[in-house]
């Protein structure tokens, strides 16, 4: 299962037919704007914070 960035959220798609979507937000997907601003946040757990800096470091933009 590839990496998460923010936890599965499912939006409504029709009200009457009570139908939903679900949408995922993975690492891959990204922009490495948000993953450095994500990685820089202060109140980032430290476990966050490790895969930020994995996925920086295989982009090329921190030297691990």
């Amino acid at each position: 299962m590839p990496m998460k960035f923010k936890e599965t959220v499912k939006v409504l798609v029709n009200r009457q037919a009570k139908t939903y979507r679900t949408v995922n937000s993975y690492m891959h997907n990204t922009t490495t704007d948000k993953i450095q601003e994500a990685y820089e946040n202060t109140n980032t757990k430290p476990k966050h914070r490790q895969k930020y800096r994995n996925e920086l470091v295989k982009r090329g933009v921190l030297h691990g």
